[in-house]
């Protein structure tokens, strides 16, 4: 695994803005297109046990998609291809007490997806999902109503060519 660096979701950074690259890494199995994503661990302090699109916070200077190939490479053990972003969205984070500027990127992974290996200190669990059963990976503390379900829902859109509306 890569070296892990000291600007995870529970560092402090009061009143600072922090840029975070998530990947909608999909693909297509048994004629139906599906989403990976992940269960954060049961120990964070920001949202534990919440599935989430993977990803991560981008060290300054750092170009964007190299920093989200870095995050999947530190957490999952997989490399990956990037495509074009699609979706940006703010949230706060009480924990850090900072706000971050999140881009989601349409991805693919490259390497085999048997050799996942989890980092459990970020996650606990993933699953492959189809944009009918995103209801079970949803939860109270991110519901279907959350901004992140809906670049998710715009990521399906789009890789199944709705006209989307402006």
């Amino acid at each position: 695994m890569g070296i892990k660096t000291s600007h995870d979701s529970e560092t402090p950074a009061h009143n600072q803005q922090i840029l975070s690259a998530c990947a909608f890494i999909h693909r297509e199995r048994d004629g139906r297109r599906e989403l990976f994503i992940a269960k954060r661990a049961d120990t964070k302090k920001f949202l534990p046990g919440v599935y989430e699109l993977p990803g991560g916070h981008i060290d300054f200077g750092e170009e964007m998609i190299t920093g989200l190939k870095r995050e999947i490479q530190e957490e999952f053990n997989m490399s990956l291809e990037v495509g074009d972003p699609f979706f940006a969205f703010t949230y706060t984070n009480p924990i850090k007490g900072s706000q971050t500027i999140e881009v989601v990127y349409f991805a693919q992974f490259i390497d085999d997806t048997d050799g996942i290996t989890l980092n459990p200190e970020d996650h606990s669990s993933y699953q492959w999902v189809s944009e009918d059963n995103l209801e079970k990976v949803a939860n109270s503390e991110k519901n279907l109503d959350d901004i992140e379900f809906k670049a998710i829902k715009k990521g399906f859109d789009l890789i199944r060519g709705k006209q989307l509306k402006f």
